[in-house]
């Protein structure tokens, strides 16, 4: 049985280890105390909200929502920043499972809505417009980089 539950500084231990093999996955570096620093930070500081797949005592999947706010509609809603499902336990419907707790939390804090981006090559849409997302037709996405 899969139970998706919000992520609280107890679920450190078990959170650490799939972010950083999403970390990974993405490219970076191995850094478990980085990790954990970080994901520590944003449950303390209410920065984000985890939502964490978790199957017989197993961290086995998690998305990660930032609060923002649309000045022209006057709404809060949030950004999906990160989805992801351990190597062992994709094609089980937990990535839906997810994304569908996801768009429950934000309806019921009455909120705009979801939005994410995702690389252009990424297997993932399929799932998004599967469960009712729209791709953007009428805006582009800029990005400034500090570094």
């Amino acid at each position: 049985m899969i139970v998706i539950v919000s992520a609280t500084t107890k679920h450190l231990v078990q959170l650490v280890p799939l972010f950083d093999q999403y970390r990974i996955f993405y490219g970076q570096s191995s850094d478990l105390k980085a990790a954990e620093k970080f994901l520590e930070s944003r449950i303390l500081n209410k920065d984000s909200v985890i939502l964490m797949a978790i199957i017989k005592g197993e961290a086995v999947g998690f998305t990660q929502l930032y609060p923002t706010f649309s000045s022209v509609s006057l709404q809060p809603y949030y950004i999906l920043n990160d989805l992801f499902v351990s190597q062992a336990h994709r094609n089980q419907g937990i990535g839906e499972m997810l994304l569908s707790q996801a768009k429950t939390y934000c309806t019921t804090r009455e909120c705009k809505g979801l939005a994410l981006e995702t690389a252009v090559d990424n297997p993932a849409q399929r799932l998004y417009e599967k469960l009712g997302w729209k791709k953007d037709s009428h805006c582009f996405h800029y990005f400034w980089s500090a570094k």
